[in-house]
């Protein structure tokens, strides 16, 4: 009789524990663009940024967490709100038509309302991400100018560290690291600029 009970009190147990666990509500986040003052210069060009790429392993819904060397940790209920590469696309167009003052731009694959654009296409070798700890971003891109006819590239690894123990400081790493990786990329575009003068 004493088995039977314990019994009953593990299934209990179990029960509440798995509803527990089913009734978590989804979190979802985004990335934000970087805070910077409007250039003071309208810029006479247009932008086209994409296509971005991501590896396989965080072209997910659900954000995906290192927990060592060749370990990863998907995170069921932390999600991101939109395609990660959409995320990332949205950020770099806004963080770049703000360090240049451009007001045209356009996301891959649509085409730009404008023919002398920028096309700005970015590789993302790595997006990881450890709670805690650290974002990391490694990127190679490429800038083409609006004849195509000139191009800058280049590939950049920016490691942020998060400052505190939550999921949202962790986006907010990897938002720090999008504007760093705008800015190099905005160099790269001055430079084309400053040599057709």
């Amino acid at each position: 009789m004493k088995k039977f009970f314990t019994f009953l009190i593990l299934c209990a147990v179990a029960a509440l524990t798995a509803g527990c666990a089913s009734s978590r509500i989804s979190q979802f986040y985004t990335l934000s663009p970087s805070a910077i003052s409007p250039a003071t210069q309208k810029a006479g060009y247009g932008l086209s940024v994409g296509p971005v790429s991501i590896p396989a392993v965080v072209d997910r819904p659900q954000i995906v967490l290192q927990k060592g060397p060749n370990q990863v940790y998907i995170s069921e209920f932390d999600r991101w709100a939109a395609p990660l590469t959409q995320e990332i696309a949205r950020i770099m167009a806004e963080n770049l038509a703000g360090k240049l003052g451009v007001s045209q731009v356009t996301l891959f694959p649509q085409m730009a309302a404008e023919d002398s654009s920028y096309r700005v296409v970015i590789d993302i070798l790595r997006f990881d991400s450890t709670l805690n700890h650290s974002a990391i971003l490694d990127a190679r891109w490429t800038v083409t100018s609006p004849e195509g006819n000139k191009t800058q590239n280049g590939r950049v690894k920016i490691t942020e560290t998060v400052q505190g123990g939550g999921m949202t400081d962790l986006v907010a790493a990897h938002s720090l690291a999008l504007e760093k990786l705008s800015q190099t990329i905005a160099q790269g575009i001055q430079t084309i600029e400053s040599g057709s003068h």
